[in-house]
């Protein structure tokens, strides 16, 4: 299988695409105006203490409060001694990690919020999660720095091996290593990178995370509070320290400046990647020339197409997404059954790209086809837990139910695809629907008939959108003169372009 990334690199945007087999597979992009805010540590002050929901506000200077819940508040008691953590993080969560927080958490059980944290409290804390919605930033205070082959996790006192290396003499080694140059009390996780990395680059990884830490502590004793402390890695370098992989064939950015600096970069921290940096000097834009922008197109439609003619349909709310899988063009060759189930194994394998391409999180039902045959669902839930496999979030599934619903969870670190690129609409703000023309009519004419003998004089005149001007004029003529012979007032039409086509005026004149 080969792999590239390609990175579109201007002053305003940058844009980042995993191809895989020539396929979009992962997309994230980071604006200047709105740049994630995931592994910043902050310098914040508890604003609020919530003992019904055992969580506190934080004013970490931002827009919004952000929210630290107990289990994510830094108790040195509750350390447990955790041996493995996943170590591969997606390109925009810069706290590859967070599993250990949420091992921890499962400790702090036994403390309530109130004991722990005090309103005007100082407190130094780490955005776990960016903002959603409208949700301000997750916090937490088990604090990680990730470098290239380590995570230096200063508040425990542990060695971790991501889960992705399974060889037990391997795991082993690297602990003896990391165990031989590390200072007494530091914890740190080697990263599934890091499965060959020699003891001089452990050493090195080591050695800049320590200096790092010593940098945050000093800064943070001298700024005011609320304040930032330390600004993780920009898109262009995470996607070298989270992505950029003995497994990936090349990295191509269309820009020199940043070229230089991930080449710098990757000089210091992976030398022998050196050879796969790449920039674009191609006529063609760079993602047009590997079919990217029509791919980007695609993810954020809520019809996605399946070669067999079937489709599925996506739709999101705030915290639950549903698909919908259809056969669509799809009339198969031998019998329904079997028509159903080539439909729902196609759309089995492209749901779990899409999660992945759009970066869906949250709740997510997928109403697959109904099938009888027991076989076809069992094969089906293999070929979809086989398919989501490649994800690096993390995710749960349940089991296929009787009416061919999956229900799973997949862990939302930072907004979809579909919310990074879209807004609401400004018509009807996110609704998705509008109330018809017939029904503005009957409200108008049902608020004159009510306001009629307490309103003085005796015309009236409507300012209403054009659409609902045409239909006051022409299907509800007669409903019009009756209007005016029930309340003895002259009705006058008046077109306003720049109304809303829900909102109408009434205005009654002698």
């Amino acid at each position: 299988m080969t792999t590239e990334i390609l990175i579109n690199s201007r002053s305003y945007e940058v844009r980042l695409a995993l191809v895989e087999n020539g396929v979009l597979s992962e997309y994230h992009l980071q604006r200047p105006t709105e740049k994630g805010l995931m592994g910043n540590i902050y310098k914040g002050k508890v604003v609020r203490v919530l003992p019904g929901m055992q969580a506190a506000f934080v004013d970490i200077g931002l827009e919004r409060t952000g929210f630290l819940y107990v289990d994510d508040i830094y108790i040195e008691e509750s350390l447990p001694d955790v041996d493995t953590i996943e170590a591969s993080p997606p390109v925009h969560s810069c706290d590859p990690e967070k599993e250990i927080n949420e091992k921890v958490s499962r400790r702090n059980h036994n403390f309530q919020i109130e004991d722990l944290l005090k309103e005007g409290q100082n407190i130094l804390v780490q955005v776990s999660k960016d903002p959603i919605g409208t949700k301000g930033a997750r916090l937490t205070c088990h604090i990680t720095l990730p470098c290239r082959n380590l995570v230096y996790i200063p508040l425990t006192d542990h060695i971790g091996v991501s889960r992705k290396i399974e060889d037990e003499e391997i795991r082993n080694r690297l602990k003896e290593k990391i165990e031989s140059i590390r200072p007494k009390g530091a914890g740190f996780i080697v990263r599934t990178v890091a499965e060959n990395a020699r003891l001089e680059e452990l050493e090195a990884d080591m050695e800049f995370l320590l200096h790092l830490w010593e940098e945050i502590q000093d800064l943070e004793k001298g700024v005011p509070v609320p304040a930032l402390v330390y600004e993780d890695l920009d898109i262009t370098l995470r996607s070298v320290r989270d992505l950029f992989t003995a497994d990936v064939d090349r990295l191509t950015i269309d820009e020199e400046k940043s070229f230089r600096k991930i080449e710098k970069f990757v000089k210091t921290f992976a030398p022998e990647l050196q050879s796969k940096l790449s920039l674009y000097r191609g006529d063609l834009p760079l993602f047009e020339a590997h079919g990217i922008e029509v791919e980007i197109n695609r993810a954020i439609e809520k019809k996605v197409w399946l070669r067999s003619g079937g489709y599925i349909i996506i739709e999101s709310t705030e915290a639950l997404s549903v698909i919908d899988v259809n056969t669509g063009r799809f009339v198969g060759k031998n019998n329904l059954n079997e028509t159903i189930f080539k439909t729902n194994m196609e759309a089995a394998v492209e749901i779990a790209y899409q999660l992945r391409l759009r970066n869906i999180g949250g709740i997510i039902i997928i109403d697959f086809i109904d099938m009888e045959d027991e076989n076809h669902r069992e094969e089906l839930f293999a070929t979809f837990k086989a398919a989501v496999k490649k994800d690096k979030s993390r995710i749960n599934i349940l089991k296929l139910s009787e009416f061919g619903l999956v229900q799973m969870t997949r862990k939302r670190n930072s907004e979809s695809l579909y919310q990074l690129m879209c807004e609401p609409c400004h018509y009807c703000v996110g609704e998705g629907m509008l109330k018809s023309r017939r029904t503005i009519c009957y409200e108008i004419f049902r608020n004159i008939h009510r306001n009629a003998q307490a309103a003085g004089g005796n015309t009236v005149t409507l300012r209403v959108h054009p659409r609902i001007a045409d239909m006051l004029s022409k299907e509800e003529e007669l409903t019009m003169a009756q209007l005016e012979h029930d309340t003895g007032k002259r009705m006058v039409i008046a077109p306003a372009k720049d109304m809303h086509i829900e909102k109408y005026e009434i205005i009654w004149q002698r």
